[in-house]
């Protein structure tokens, strides 16, 4: 009979190959599986992301690339620099130069992909996920998230359980960033007419939230010339406030905005490609207008095409017929918004979580291209923020989390449409049902354990009670 030591590596092997929970004999636990989509993975740190797997799953992912150093950056959380010297450790080991970016945004990895001719990058983030979680998002070589196609091979890789490790004489270095900011902030700067900026003054709250967006947020507002008044300055990821950028997380943060008299308050995510935004009076504007602003922003000057995923407001829509550009819808996710903007030659993209994708910049969401074409929009307009986003098209949206198993979807789309039989269900980009007036969507999330249900009508009641019946024709499977 095989002792522990001896089939340890057969275990491991197939815990990774079917995932989920393995316990060895005497019943202690072995490994648990992280959230794991084409373009990275999300863990809870010590739980279902380790370091150990962490460096296994990199290592699947340089084994997929062209020659070149790998670029790493992170954003602020204070297990980012344990998983960063994991990863260093891992690539080298498979012969790998890389690139130490320590503390960046999501959107500069891809700069600095581009800027370093790299064969590919990784960012440390799990987004707007709560402290104990941690991840990996992986970018190729043009400097933007993997799409289905180039993730896969990743994933199966990581799968099998096999690393190629080298011998000593052909050990990797690690080579040191040291400056993350100039680059990605001379590419947004040259969006916009930073003179006219700079003659208004504006005076902008901007709260990193201890993130990697204070960084690059700091750099630009003052090359802006903003009176800066900044919280959450440090990026040590010791936050302040709960993370994803929504109304409810920011309800202080925005009298703030008010309070010190600033004309506009920034609220970027955690590793900065999202963006909420708060007008001179406090009110939250929110991430679904981040777009809506940039779309109508931009087509004044730069008529084209305009790509959305099937998860954003009408607003962009409607704004995109009143310029008479292409409109485009995409199915979910930041690489096929990509995707598509490239298919369709698009002048800008995004998502209505607040993130905007310039491809003068980068094609990766960005909340500092958000701030700085509000900035010149608000600029150019000669007017208060309030001002242009109450002339924006008006629509009501409500986005909901449903603790729906994954397997169950396609039984809750039999339920909705025996419900709503007067939609028209569109599943070429998602689940989607339309009306004239109104639209509803499913979709499982990528990166949580849940299925998103949104909704958006033209009167807060109505949107209510759509996303209400939705929901409760659900029940039954929750």
């Amino acid at each position: 009979m095989l002792d522990d030591g001896s089939i340890a590596p057969y275990i491991l092997k197939i815990t990774i190959l079917f995932g989920g929970r393995f316990h060895n004999r005497y019943g202690e636990l072995i490994m648990k599986e992280p959230i794991i989509s084409v373009s990275g993975l999300r863990g809870i740190i010590g739980d279902t992301l380790t370091p150990d797997l962490a460096i296994r799953y990199v290592c699947a992912f340089a084994s997929t690339l062209p020659e070149g150093p790998i670029v790493i950056t992170r954003d602020g959380r204070t297990t980012g620099r344990m998983l960063a010297n994991a990863l260093f450790s891992g690539l080298c080991a498979t012969g790998r130069n890389v690139i130490d970016a320590d503390v960046a945004a999501t959107p500069t990895l891809g700069v600095l992909v581009r800027h370093y001719n790299a064969a590919g990058g990784v960012q440390i983030s799990a987004s707007h996920n709560p402290p104990p979680y941690n991840g990996l998002k992986l970018f190729g070589k043009a400097g933007k998230i993997l799409t289905a196609s180039e993730g896969e091979p990743v994933t199966e890789q990581y799968r099998s359980g096999d690393t190629a490790w080298v011998p000593h004489d052909r050990v990797g270095n690690v080579m040191l960033c040291e400056d993350t900011i100039s680059e990605h902030g001379a590419l947004v700067l040259a969006t916009v007419d930073v003179e006219r900026i700079r003659s208004k003054r504006f005076k902008v709250f901007l709260d990193s939230n201890h993130s990697s967006s204070a960084l690059l947020g700091r750099y630009l507002l003052d090359q802006l010339g903003c009176d800066l008044v900044h919280v959450g300055a440090e990026p040590d990821g010791r936050f302040s406030h709960a993370l994803e950028p929504t109304e409810e997380n920011l309800k202080n943060e925005c009298h703030q905005v008010s309070a010190v008299g600033a004309n506009v308050g920034f609220f970027p995510d955690p590793d900065g490609d999202r963006l909420a935004v708060a007008d001179e009076t406090g009110r939250y504007v929110g991430e679904e207008y981040t777009i809506a602003l940039c779309v109508d922003h931009v087509l004044c000057r730069r008529p084209g095409a305009v790509v959305v995923n099937v998860a954003t407001s009408r607003m962009s829509e409607d704004i995109a017929q009143r310029f008479e550009v292409p409109f485009v819808r995409a199915r979910i996710g930041e690489a096929n918004v990509v995707e598509s903007m490239l298919a369709h030659n698009a002048v800008l993209g995004g998502e209505g979580n607040g993130g905007v994708i310039d491809p003068r910049v980068v094609y990766v969401r960005d909340s500092f291209v958000g701030m700085a074409q509000i900035l010149d929009a608000m600029a150019s307009r000669e007017t208060k923020l309030s001002q242009l986003v109450d002339e924006l098209p008006r629509y009501y949206i409500e986005k909901r989390k449903l603790s729906l198993d994954r397997a169950k979807l396609p039984d809750a789309v039999e339920i909705l449409k025996k419900q709503f039989t007067d939609a028209r269900l569109d599943e070429s980009a998602g689940i989607r049902f339309n009306w004239d007036d109104k639209w509803l969507l499913l979709h499982p999330s990528n990166t949580e354990p849940i299925v998103r249900l949104i909704t958006e009508t033209q009167s807060p009641e109505t949107t209510n009670a759509l996303c209400n019946e939705a929901a409760q024709a659900l029940t039954a499977l929750a």
